[in-house]
C-alpha cells in the first residue's frame, strides 16, 4: 500500500466535516465520497483502502488529494440535487430496516442513537444511494420508524428474567388475582424535591426562562400503589426516610382500606426485603401476596407514569419557599388522582394493552424521574 500523509489543522478538519454534512443533506454523493476520502487520508489511512471504502479507484483519490492541496476547502462545492431521489429496492428497504433496528453500534458507530447523518452514511455505504435529508424522513416513516426520545436502560438487565416475566410470571400473577377477586397492585416510592423541577415553557428566543428556587435539599417522600384493573390509588407521604418500618406502616393502612386479597408487585429496594417487612408479609400471608419485578426494570412498573404526571402537575416550574408549600402541592395532585381512578388508569392504559402482547410501554425510569 502506498503511504500518503497530509497534515490539516483543526479548523480545516471542522470545515471538511461541515462540508460532508452539507453534501449529505444536498444528496451530493460524489462530494460525499470525495470528502470522506480526504478525511481518511488526513487520519493516516492508506490510499488503497480509502479508495475501496468509497468505491473509486486509487487514482481518483490521488486526483482529489492534488485538487485539495491546490484549492483547499473552497474547491469542495456542494451541488444540491433536484428532481426525484434515488430509490431503494424492496429488498434493500427491508435490509435497511433490519440495520436500523439492530442499532448504530451494531453498524459500527460509537453511539446508541440514530440521527439522519448516520442513516445517510449507512445507505451510501450499503446501497450506494444518497437520500436528501428531506426525503430521508419520508423513507423512514414509510418503513415504520419515527423520531423518538431515547431512554436509559441498565446494563445489568437480566434479559432472560425479563422475558420470563412477560411471557409467564406476570400473566400467571394476573390470573391469580382475577381468580381470587383480588387487587393487583404495583408499588413504588418517589421523592419530590423542595427546589422543584424544570419543565418546558414559552419564552423569548435567546432568553432562557428562569424559575426561582430556595435550593434547599429537602424532599417529600411518598409511598404509592396503583391497582392494575381499576386505577385505584393508595398513597402515603412521610417526613422521614424510606425504610422497613415506614413501608410496613404504609402497607398497614392499605390493608385497613380494603378487605380484598392483595397481590403486590414490588421492586428490589433493600427496605422491601428488610426483616420487619418479611415478618409483616408472613403475618398477613392469608391476604397479602408478594412478587418481585425483574431487577433493573422500572419500565415494567406502570406507577412510573403516575410519578411523572404528579411531578408535572405539582413541581414543574414551581417555587416552594417553605417545605409545607411543597407538601401541599404534591398532596393536592395525588388527591386529584386518587379521586379519579379512570384518570390514573389512563396514564398507563397503553401499558395494559402492551403487557398483554408482551411489550411494555416506555415509562419514566427510576426514582430520579419522580
Amino acid at each position: 500500500m502506498t503511504p500518503v500523509s497530509i497534515r490539516i489543522t483543526a479548523t480545516t478538519r471542522k470545515q471538511l466535516e461541515t462540508t460532508l454534512r452539507q453534501a449529505f443533506k444536498a444528496g451530493d454523493l460524489s462530494l460525499v465520497k470525495r470528502v470522506t476520502a480526504l478525511l481518511g487520508i488526513a487520519r493516516g489511512e492508506a490510499v488503497e483502502p480509502v479508495a475501496a471504502g468509497v468505491g473509486v479507484s486509487p487514482s481518483s483519490v490521488y486526483a482529489w488529494l492534488r485538487a485539495f492541496l491546490l484549492e483547499g476547502v473552497a474547491g469542495l462545492r456542494v451541488r444540491w440535487r433536484g428532481g426525484r431521489p434515488s430509490k431503494l429496492t424492496k429488498a434493500q428497504r427491508e435490509r435497511l430496516a433490519a440495520i436500523i433496528e439492530a442499532g448504530p453500534e451494531a453498524a459500527g458507530f460509537p453511539t446508541g442513537g440514530w440521527h439522519a447523518l448516520l442513516i445517510q452514511q449507512v445507505i451510501v455505504r450499503e446501497f450506494g444511494v444518497t437520500y436528501n435529508v428531506h426525503y430521508l424522513a419520508t423513507l423512514l416513516h414509510g418503513l415504520g420508524f419515527s423520531f423518538q426520545k431515547a431512554r436509559f436502560v441498565s446494563d445489568h438487565l437480566d434479559a432472560v428474567a425479563r422475558a420470563a416475566w412477560l411471557a409467564y410470571t406476570f400473566p400467571a400473577w394476573r390470573a391469580q388475582a382475577e381468580a381470587a377477586g383480588g387487587l393487583l397492585l404495583f408499588g413504588d416510592e418517589a421523592s419530590f424535591a423542595q427546589w422543584g423541577s424544570l419543565g418546558y415553557t414559552w419564552a423569548r428566543v435567546g432568553r432562557q426562562p428562569v424559575v426561582r428556587t430556595t435550593g434547599r435539599r429537602k424532599a417529600y417522600k411518598v409511598f404509592g400503589l396503583i391497582e392494575y384493573f381499576s386505577g385505584r390509588l393508595f398513597y402515603r407521604g412521610i417526613d422521614g426516610r424510606f425504610n422497613g418500618p415506614s413501608y410496613v406502616a404504609f402497607l398497614t393502612t392499605v390493608l385497613e382500606q380494603t378487605t380484598a386479597p392483595l397481590f403486590l408487585v414490588q421492586d428490589g429496594a433493600p427496605y422491601h426485603r428488610a426483616a420487619p417487612v418479611k415478618a409483616f408479609f408472613e403475618q398477613h400471608r392469608d391476604r397479602l401476596h408478594v412478587i418481585q419485578l425483574p431487577s433493573y426494570s422500572p419500565d415494567y412498573n406502570p406507577i412510573e407514569f403516575l410519578w411523572r404526571a404528579t411531578k408535572r402537575a405539582a413541581t414543574h416550574n414551581r417555587y416552594f419557599p417553605e417545605f409545607a408549600d411543597l407538601i401541599g402541592s404534591v398532596e393536592e395532585a395525588l388527591a386529584g388522582f386518587a379521586a379519579q381512578p379512570d384518570r390514573v388508569k389512563a396514564l398507563f392504559g397503553r401499558y395494559l394493552s402492551d403487557m398483554a402482547t408482551g411489550e411494555p410501554a416506555e415509562a419514566a425510569t427510576g426514582r430520579a424521574a419522580a
